[in-house]
């Protein structure tokens, strides 16, 4: 369904991120993935390549080597040729906490990780992204953006800014074959909501896997634009 085409994967070591990533090799895709972590990468190749896939692996952190994302699609389109599909999952929670308490290291890097490197990937990937015959970008974003609540503002202020960023994004590319859509997997068994909800049952709730075959899915159909789609 996506052979011959190329797909940048963030947050890919865990979770949403690498459940997409083994999703979309299924579906003949070639994945570039990155995160902060190799290992957790060199995994979920693993995971790939025992499904027939193939992938390349960027180690990248996004705070302390923000400035190398800015490279991302132009070396993606030098190696590849092209780029094709977007799906933006990385993300942090950093604290929950009262608004007059967040401190100056927690705000910054909870708008480097869920905003700053949108703005960077945005920046990198829309050429190519555009060039495509049928180019798609997909931003997992969190309901807590549109609907705020008590000790949620570090990271709600932030994906809200975010969501803002991309709606924007996928107003200026209407003229465009491009597409890009917020994606909003509601609650999933990932490390982040197990951080959020210590005390939360995951088993009772959905799994990465699932939320990761409807992204992956999501990327290979004619997309609304600008929408935020529950998966």
């Amino acid at each position: 369904m996506l052979a011959g085409q190329v797909a940048l994967v963030t947050g890919a070591s865990r979770g949403i991120g690498r459940a997409t990533a083994v999703a979309l090799a299924k579906m003949g895709a070639h994945l570039v993935l990155t995160a902060r972590t190799q290992g957790g990468l060199e995994e979920t190749d693993d995971m790939i390549r025992a499904a027939g896939g193939t992938a390349t692996l960027l180690p990248l952190d996004m705070v302390r080597e923000a400035e190398q994302f800015d490279m991302l699609g132009p070396s993606i389109v030098q190696r590849f040729g092209r780029l094709d599909i977007l799906v933006h999952a990385a993300g942090v929670l950093s604290k929950l906490t009262p608004a007059a308490h967040i401190m100056p290291r927690d705000w910054e890097e909870s708008l480097a990780v869920n905003t700053s490197a949108t703005w960077r990937l945005i920046r990198t990937c829309d050429p190519p992204l555009r060039a495509a015959p049928l180019g798609r970008a997909i931003v997992v974003t969190d309901s807590v953006a549109g609907a705020p609540m008590a000790y949620w503002g570090l990271y709600g202020a932030a994906k809200a800014a975010q969501a803002y960023l991309v709606r924007s994004w996928a107003l200026e590319v209407e003229q465009t074959p491009l597409r890009v859509v917020l994606a909003d997997p509601g609650p999933v068994a990932t490390n982040l909501r197990a951080a959020a909800y210590p005390g939360e049952d995951q088993t009772k709730i959905r799994q990465p896997e699932d939320a990761g075959a409807a992204i992956a899915a999501l990327a290979a159909t004619d997309l609304p634009r600008g929408e935020t789609i529950r998966v």
